[in-house]
């Protein structure tokens, strides 16, 4: 009787603590749980930066009507002051622990500027152009940097893969606001090659939004710039990855085993060599899907495109707190969900590192 009175309350602690480990031991939890710690301190870190930044939303208002209307300060203050419902003496834990709580509601907030719009009002109109075109861009590069890449690999040594790797290096070393410009300047202002003035915006004013053929050709035309320039400037990077990666594969067991067979090499390229090539790069693809929101807002700006770049650029300069802190938020989210993804194909390709 004895032993059994001190064996269950060993057993009944034993319990939890059993679940614990199996819990801690999980690859998929304990991914999900740093990418919440990860997204918290981030959103910590991005509103206290926020504030520390010179001037104020209010101040800056008041240097903007100063400056292009010609108000007095003291009209300023008063347009200000009735503008913005702001108590900026209010210390900044206190406003911290509000816009946690909003947070924890989904709630992003309203914008300073955009007197009465919510940030996810504003998010959800400008991210979806971003998401379009820079999707767009990244899986035309994706794909011509797998192709590309597998004929340097395969004609390495000849003429065609040295044209081909220098190319790809020097354009993936120019960063992409600078060929933006060099578009800008030589195709639109000095060759007249692309109708700069015309292509401003995501779509063309009166245009209606819709399914329609004509709405899908008018966004593709003012999408026309920023793709081409985030084709140039990733597709370098893909190519020389590609390369790197079939050069490796082409001389793995299998390949020649496969060869020795009499395979068609038509398959040897498309089930042996292409396949498992690639795998590396489409972890390298779910990471970069991540910096789709956060890579354009150079890029917007300088050719007016209405993108969520655009929005961030545009908070930063008015100081809109709430919006830049949203901007930031969604940033966050996709680049660390993107490595999460990223982790899970890792894990699902190679599961000794799920054991780890």
């Amino acid at each position: 009787m004895t032993t059994t009175s001190l064996t269950r309350p060993k057993q009944r602690t034993l319990v939890p603590m059993y679940w614990i480990m199996r819990l801690a031991r999980n690859y998929l939890l304990r991914r999900i749980l740093i990418a919440f710690a990860k997204i918290v301190i981030v959103v910590t870190i991005t509103f206290f930066i926020v504030r520390l930044m010179p001037s104020n939303p209010v101040e800056t208002y008041i240097a903007e009507l100063m400056d292009q209307y010609g108000y007095s300060y003291e009209e300023a203050r008063d347009e200000a002051s009735a503008l913005f419902n702001l108590d900026l003496e209010q210390p900044l834990w206190e406003q911290y622990i509000q816009y946690m709580k909003n947070l924890a509601q989904g709630d992003l907030g309203t914008s300073y500027r955009s007197r009465g719009t919510k940030v996810s009002d504003l998010i959800a109109k400008f991210l979806p152009w971003t998401l379009f075109s820079v999707g767009t861009a990244l899986l035309i590069s994706f794909t011509l940097g797998i192709l590309l890449g597998m004929i340097m690999a395969y004609k390495r040594g000849s003429i065609l893969d040295h044209g081909l790797t220098s190319i790809a290096s020097i354009v993936s070393a120019i960063p992409n606001y600078l060929i933006a410009m060099m578009i800008l300047v030589f195709l639109g202002v000095q060759w007249k090659l692309f109708p700069i003035t015309k292509m401003r915006g995501a779509y063309s004013p009166g245009m209606k939004p819709g399914f329609t053929l004509a709405f899908i050709k008018d966004i593709f035309f003012h999408a026309t710039l920023p793709i081409i320039t985030y084709v140039l400037t990733t597709v370098g990077s893909w190519m020389l990855a590609m390369k790197s990666s079939t050069i490796s594969t082409l001389g793995e067991d299998y390949v020649t085993v496969a060869e020795a067979r009499g395979l068609p090499e038509r398959r040897i390229i498309t089930s042996y060599v292409g396949r498992n090539a690639s795998l590396p790069l489409i972890t390298q693809l779910a990471i970069s899907i991540g910096f789709v929101v956060g890579g354009s807002t150079l890029i917007e700006f300088i050719f007016v495109y209405q993108g969520i770049g655009q929005l961030l650029l545009n908070s930063i300069n008015a100081r809109d707190y709430p919006v830049m802190q949203g901007v930031f938020l969604i940033i966050t989210i996709a680049v660390i969900l993107a490595n999460f993804l990223a982790d899970f194909v890792y894990g699902w390709l190679d599961p000794r590192i799920r054991t780890q």
